[in-house]
């Protein structure tokens, strides 16, 4: 049985920084797509980072310069760490893994994604 649990969310001001860690179990982090999604209230669910097929780091236009995805493969742990945080990047935050190879943009693609964890908040305040 596959699980994500993430963790690190949290409240704080504009500028601010917070990482983002997602453990998994029963799942390995390779070539297939993984990565981290958010969502506001009101909002669709939308891509923030992940990794292609060849191992690449990609990021939504919002969060370029800002955020940076990595992994430890060791620790089978998925990270996103946020700098320079706006009140716009209030969101629940959400890791995800798949079984499926991302080609070209389909990293931003929900629908490639088979597993989800239950999502940690975070709150950017001005």
């Amino acid at each position: 049985q596959v699980q994500l649990v993430e963790s690190g969310g949290g409240s704080v001001q504009a500028g601010g920084s917070l990482r983002l860690s997602c453990a998994a179990s029963g799942y390995t982090y390779s070539r297939n797509c993984r990565g981290w999604f958010r969502q506001a209230p009101g909002q669709e669910r939308e891509a923030v980072a992940g990794f292609d097929v060849l191992g690449t780091t990609r990021y939504a236009e919002s969060v370029k310069g800002r955020f940076t995805i990595s992994e430890d493969n060791a620790k089978n742990t998925l990270y996103l760490q946020m700098i320079s945080l706006k009140p716009e990047d209030t969101a629940m935050y959400y890791c995800a893994a798949s079984t499926n190879l991302c080609y070209g943009d389909n990293w931003s693609r929900r629908y490639f994604y088979n597993y989800w964890g239950q999502g940690t908040q975070v709150t950017v305040s001005s």
